[in-house]
């Protein structure tokens, strides 16, 4: 089934973001509808498809020039067994290659204009038949919206993005086609690859030497199982298993960043820095810079104060058009992880280090043109105990 084409026709998609099984086969000639509830001469409840045939022009679906449609899997009938009126031919027939119909079914507008689209045609037929079939059990549907692979086409999941073209913005989700590396799966770092993972990524490098850990399981995205708990495993691979399920592009790498190999991230169009300990922060920035790469780097600030927790998150920002902020401005630590500081003592809590996440995130597709961008701030903050979201240091490239 080529989606592509769904996508360009309102009426196909309007069939299948409504959740009916919609498949265009015979090499495009045909559409058919699938897993319709229908009556059988028993009056059990079976399951079948209409089909119709497709009409063109200039490689667009238009308008039905053929009122008539097919019905596979069985003889439509009434709630009491009766075969229905609508059926005009009931022998067995093969309309194109691979696909073998049982009866076929004619009813007209009664405007006498024919049906105005693929939508109206279908869903006219469907209603007659689903009709009959939810006089005996009000609960079956036609509606499922079942599982649409990815249909033969380079995609980066594993199944067809519905999300964002029933939202209208499969251009916009585009947009993000690049990649990504993410230095850093603890908290924070698995928040980020959380939300990346559900874009149009090409590739998603994971970096971390860790292992995932019992009280990781407690600030990761998701719910983990007590066999997921492999001891010796590391964290990238246990997110590399999990995401695997959905997507393509992941790429576990079990160590971490340094000197020696700081040169991998040069592959990347962007990158994610969220350790938290500063001490190699620095080379890895100085590299990032030289090839011309945007970063973000995040952090979080938390301590306890009379019985309570209270600190900052940050998301700073470094690209081409603005760098002197992150040194200049002192916006990142190059400090190690030491300290009074209970994000250092891996005390962590899973909605800032999510929050944390989504501010960096959210500005990563601001960069790539997803969300508009008026501000082009550099430096994002967020105090905890005021509730205060504040946005610095901007660039000049507006």
């Amino acid at each position: 089934m080529s989606q592509k084409l769904v996508d360009r026709s309102p009426d196909l998609k309007r069939l299948r973001d409504e959740g009916y099984d919609v498949q265009v086969v015979g090499k495009g000639t045909h559409l058919r509808v699938g897993s319709i509830p229908f009556v059988n001469a028993e009056r059990q409840i079976k399951t079948g498809y209409l089909v119709s045939t497709l009409e063109f022009e200039q490689n667009n679906v238009t308008k039905p020039q053929e009122h008539t449609a097919w019905f596979s899997g069985g003889t439509p009938c009434d709630k009491d067994g009766t075969p229905l009126k609508i059926i005009i031919n009931s022998n067995r027939v093969t309309p194109v290659e691979g696909l073998e119909v049982d009866v076929q079914f004619s009813t007209k507008p009664r405007d006498g204009k024919g049906y105005p689209d693929y939508y109206v045609k279908m869903t006219s037929y469907l209603k007659i038949i689903l009709h009959q079939a939810q006089a005996i059990d009000p609960s079956v549907r036609a509606d499922i919206f079942p599982v649409i692979p990815a249909d033969g086409e380079v995609s980066p999941f594993k199944f067809y993005d519905t999300s964002s073209s029933r939202s209208g913005i499969t251009a916009l989700a585009t947009k993000l086609a690049v990649k990504v590396a993410i230095v850093g799966m603890g908290g924070t770092g698995a928040y980020v690859f959380d939300q990346v993972a559900k874009t149009h990524a090409v590739e998603i490098h994971i970096y971390d030497d860790d292992v995932f850990s019992q009280h990781t399981a407690f600030r990761c995205p998701g719910a983990v199982s007590i066999e997921d708990l492999k001891p010796g495993m590391k964290k990238v691979e246990y997110y590399d298993a999990v995401y695997s399920k959905f997507r393509n592009g992941i790429v576990p790498h079990p160590y971490r960043i340094g000197l020696e190999n700081v040169h991998e991230l040069n592959a990347m169009q962007f990158v994610f820095l969220c350790l938290d300990s500063g001490e190699l922060k620095d080379a890895i920035m100085q590299s990032l810079e030289e090839a011309a790469i945007p970063f973000i780097d995040v952090g979080m600030g938390v301590h306890e104060k009379q019985g309570a927790l209270i600190g900052i998150l940050r998301a700073t920002t470094s690209t081409p058009a603005k760098r002197d902020h992150v040194r200049g401005k002192n916006r990142v630590s190059f400090a190690p992880a030491a300290g009074p500081n209970d994000y250092s003592r891996n005390i962590q809590v899973a909605d800032l280090n999510a929050f944390n996440a989504i501010l960096a995130v959210m500005k990563w597709k601001k960069l790539f043109g997803f969300y508009h961008d008026l501000k082009h701030e550099h430096h994002t903050t967020y105090v905890i105990e005021t509730n205060r979201l504040s946005s610095e240091d901007q660039s000049e490239d507006q």
